[in-house]
């Protein structure tokens, strides 16, 4: 638990240091979680209650439409807040499933908790305005990416973006994250090099 709340705290100062005591509010409400592989955490339709840190596995977020064909929206990994943010944050049921591809662990918090953390210690709130800032900058960069870009464009970018995901997340995955077929994505893991 210890090396969690490390890397959490160092994920954080990334973005908006926080002082000794508004830390030390925040990191006793962390508690340890982990999860078998293929196993969801959120289904769409339920209320998602924690906010998670990954400390290690490879999950992903997404969307089922009405024909059952799934849209692979997020992938999430060490050293990354997991979840679905928008419905914890908002409290509204999901619109998308949370699931673990890899055996995965975790620290999370009840958004109930951090909520009431947040409205007791401003600097909190303001740390995590900025990471939602900066999630929502790349939310952006990436509807840029998938209506714009070309499909070997988008895929040099997400190995710029993350150069070691091909060996942590399959293929399929992939393809659906990309909005590429899967034949096209076997095809452009054999031309594309970078």
């Amino acid at each position: 638990m210890e090396e969690s709340l490390k890397s959490l705290h160092a994920f954080m100062c990334k973005f908006h240091p926080l002082d000794a005591d508004d830390w030390a509010a925040l990191s006793c409400v962390w508690k340890p979680f982990s999860a078998d592989r293929r196993e969801i955490l959120t289904f769409a339709g339920e209320t998602e209650r924690y906010l998670y840190f990954v400390t290690e596995g490879v999950q992903r977020i997404y969307y089922l439409d009405d024909e059952n064909r799934e849209a692979t929206l997020v992938f999430t990994y060490k050293s990354a807040f997991g979840g679905i943010m928008d419905s914890g944050l908002m409290e509204e049921p999901s619109r998308y499933y949370y699931e673990t591809l890899t055996p995965s662990s975790f620290i999370r918090v009840p958004y109930s908790e951090f909520k009431e953390l947040a409205q007791q210690h401003p600097r909190i709130q303001q740390m995590m305005h900025v990471c939602i800032t900066r999630i929502f900058s790349g939310i952006m960069e990436r509807l840029v990416e998938v209506q714009r870009f070309s499909s070997e464009d988008k895929f040099r970018n997400l190995l710029k973006r993350s150069p070691h995901i091909l060996q942590l997340v399959p293929h399929k995955y992939l393809a659906s994250y990309l909005g590429i077929d899967p034949t096209n994505f076997s095809k452009l893991v054999n031309k594309v090099r970078i």
